[in-house]
């Protein structure tokens, strides 16, 4: 929406603000977050772990009416670093939403998000007319459900967030959630999940839950357009150039709905969770055309049916907090580099699993250290990845005052050298006002999950008002 000249004052103080820290910064580096307290129907909704995001939103009023209209309006600001260097980003999100309770033990809540960006207004050249139709506006829908409780079961129905997983900067117990990857995984992660339009039932009985999910209509992965800094460009021969036709999504069926069923329960300390899932998977699979000919490869990306089985484990041990997740997924397939490969793709069954530490040396600063690892079962030799893939990750967060902190997080590879770096300063400078500058540096092999984007390093930063 447009405003008249004192909105466009504070744009341009603001954009001079942006530039300014910019220039102090360095070229650029991934993920993280902060569980909230779990156990018990306030704690039901929490999860994932993600250092960058803000305060958890207050819950709904206890008694009629609403809460009013919240939300944020942040602004963000990216420079490419890399030759050719070049503005990646100038956009300005704002987020609304509002609930209330209608009584008789039903609540309700609404939300939206409006994302437009500015950089395709003086970039000629930089991005092909897709990515800027695919990337200049959007409205997204966020959470819209209505809650009803019915004694030790509650009911919610309607788009909402779905979060299973438990460790920083890992996804792989959060199997419900599609994401929103046009910036790889360097957005926050609420601003990162896209929300499902679902029937969600739960039944608590002391410290024991029990969740049953049905998603009749899915939402898939928002991968962009190619050409765009963080498309997912696949691997092909010298020589051969690579046509990308549109996605293929998954009929609007009973039969592509996805359902599960997770338990979970808090003993001695001990927070326990098991869970089977089936879905259409949200991440594509890019199939080689059978229309390819030499010299060109034809993809299109694809949705197949997977299933998951797997858990989530935490504890509090006073000096240091224990998390951990598998996952087992049967299903899903995965590139390879045969030339002569019918369609590029060969099904694999993987093991995921992610154990980490928390720890909290002051009352000012966390560190936490994660190990994970993906297992191949009857390994094709030519995947891109080794039948065993290890890693780990390292964050550091430091509180100097009540108003500045900085962290950094590292995520890396131990099978090769490719890695991720993301330090980052956060400075609340007013009431309700925050600045946050930071750089994302991405190293390794072109076919490294983070080398593929090693042109891409960047610096930014973003200021938020929330409301």
């Amino acid at each position: 929406m447009r405003r008249k000249n004192t909105g466009k004052t504070m744009a341009t103080a603001l954009a001079a603000c942006f530039g300014v820290a910019l220039g102090a910064s360095w070229p650029s580096g991934l993920l993280a977050a902060e569980t909230e307290a779990r156990g018990g129907r306030e704690a039901l909704f929490g999860g994932g772990d993600d250092p960058f995001r803000d305060a958890p939103e207050k819950s709904a009023s206890p008694s009629g009416g609403g809460n009013g209209i919240r939300g944020f309006i942040q602004f963000e600001m990216a420079r490419a670093t890399r030759s050719p260097a070049h503005w990646s980003k100038a956009a300005t999100r704002a987020d609304f939403s509002g609930n209330g309770n209608l009584g008789g033990g039903i609540r309700w809540k609404l939300g939206a998000r409006v994302d437009y960006d500015a950089v395709f207004d003086f970039h000629d050249n930089t991005y092909p007319t897709a990515v800027e139709r695919n990337q200049r506006f959007n409205v997204h829908l966020r959470e819209n459900y209505l809650d009803v409780n019915a004694g030790d079961w509650d009911f919610r129905l309607g788009k909402q967030q779905v979060v299973w997983g438990e460790m920083v900067g890992l996804f792989f117990a959060d199997v419900v959630s599609a994401r929103d990857m046009r910036e790889f995984v360097l957005r926050e992660f609420d601003m990162m999940r896209i929300p499902q339009w679902a029937a969600r039932a739960e039944y608590f009985d002391g410290d024991f839950h029990a969740e049953w999910l049905w998603i009749p209509v899915a939402s898939y992965d928002l991968t962009g357009k190619p050409g765009a800094d963080f498309y997912p460009w696949q691997p092909r021969p010298s020589g051969v150039r690579a046509v990308y036709r549109n996605e293929k999504i998954p009929d609007r069926t009973i039969a592509n709905s996805n359902y599960g069923l997770r338990l979970s329960a808090l003993k001695n300390g001990w927070d326990v969770s098991g869970f089977a899932y089936s879905s259409m998977d949200v991440a594509p699979t890019f199939y080689r055309d059978a229309a390819s000919l030499p010299g060109t490869y034809v993809y299109r990306a694809r949705h197949d049916r997977i299933h998951q089985y797997g858990g989530t484990v935490s504890k509090d041990f006073g000096a240091f907090v224990l998390k951990g997740e598998v996952v087992y997924t049967r299903g899903r397939q995965f590139t390879v580099l045969r030339a002569l490969d019918g369609n590029g793709v060969v099904p694999q069954n993987t093991l995921d699993w992610a154990m980490g530490l928390d720890f909290n040396p002051s009352a000012e600063t966390r560190f936490n250290v994660q190990f994970y690892q993906r297992r191949y079962f009857s390994h094709d030799p030519d995947l891109i990845a080794d039948a065993r893939e290890d890693g780990y990750s390292l964050l550091l967060n430091h509180k100097f005052t009540d108003r500045l902190e900085a962290q950094a997080l590292w995520i890396s590879s131990l099978n090769r050298t490719d890695w991720l770096l993301r330090p980052r300063v956060i400075w609340a400078f007013e009431r309700n006002w925050r600045l946050a500058v930071g750089a994302d540096v991405f190293r390794g092999p072109p076919l490294g999950l983070f080398g593929r984007y090693d042109r891409a390093d960047r610096a930014y930063a973003e200021v938020r008002y929330s409301f």
